[in-house]
């Protein structure tokens, strides 16, 4: 006859359950796994998949009841932790979005928005042409597998258990948040610029030759001169778009460390 007590029994449920919600939570939330053209079913049903792979190979889980009070608040740990992951990586994407917010505004397109379901809101053409580019830069890169990985090693560094989350993780988080503005500008500054030449040269030819209407001849040149310079610069943004995407598993760690007090 087979014997087991409670709390052996609530070992094996949270030697699955909390490495579980950990995972769910970070592909609810990180690039690519998080997208609306994803079904919840697939979502969930890798989070399950990773789960029963990771499991086994962790260090035993403390022995606490789910449906107890100490369970709800290792939950909500472990979902933070995998918010805090996912949020991180994210960042690097809302980057690339927000320099095609700067491009379109610069062009003229800034009117040519139509609604994202992966945003949940209206969003500019060229920031959709920009998110579609990054994302299968990252997955060219294997950056899904990378963030895969350093959920694993998150493990390892900020195991489950009862410690209390550092208050330093969030400053980390909230830190990296202005890669948004600095790497969103620095993808768009060569269109920037390349625009902006051709605004003062308009600007000038209107006071040289007021008979000319510049707001009928400025927009199509822009709009050409724009199309023009990403034609040229967007096949050389790999470069840059993979320092972004490492600079996002860089800070994904230091989040962790960060959480972890270290």
């Amino acid at each position: 006859m087979i014997a087991f007590t409670l709390e052996q029994l609530n070992g094996w449920i949270g030697q699955f359950l909390w490495p579980f919600v950990r995972i769910l939570a970070l592909v609810g939330t990180a690039p690519v796994f998080s997208e609306s053209s994803v079904p919840v079913k697939v979502k969930i049903g890798l989070s399950f998949v990773l789960a029963v792979a990771i499991s086994p190979a962790l260090d035993p889980m403390p022995p606490i009841a789910p449906g107890s009070f100490a369970g709800l608040w290792m939950v909500m740990q472990q979902v933070l932790i995998g918010i805090a992951m996912g949020f991180t990586m994210r960042v690097a994407f809302a980057a690339v979005l927000t320099a095609g917010e700067f491009v379109g505004l610069q062009m003229g397109l800034s009117f040519a928005s139509f609604f994202d379901p992966g945003a949940g809101a209206n969003t500019a053409v060229l920031s959709r042409l920009f998110n579609v580019i990054a994302m299968l830069t990252f997955l060219a890169l294997d950056g899904h597998l990378l963030v895969l990985a350093a959920l694993v090693r998150s493990f390892d560094t900020l195991p489950v258990s009862m410690i209390q989350l550092h208050q330093n993780g969030w400053g980390v988080v909230v830190e990296w948040g202005k890669t948004i503005f600095v790497s969103g500008l620095l993808l768009a500054l060569p269109l920037i610029c390349a625009l902006l030449t051709i605004n003062l040269a308009m600007g000038i030819l209107n006071r040289a030759a007021q008979q000319l209407s510049v707001f009928s001849v400025g927009f199509p040149v822009t709009l050409i001169v724009g199309v023009t310079v990403l034609t040229v610069v967007l096949p050389h943004a790999g470069p840059f778009l993979e320092m972004l995407f490492e600079s996002g598993l860089g800070a994904m760690s230091r989040v962790v460390d960060a959480l972890a007090g270290r």
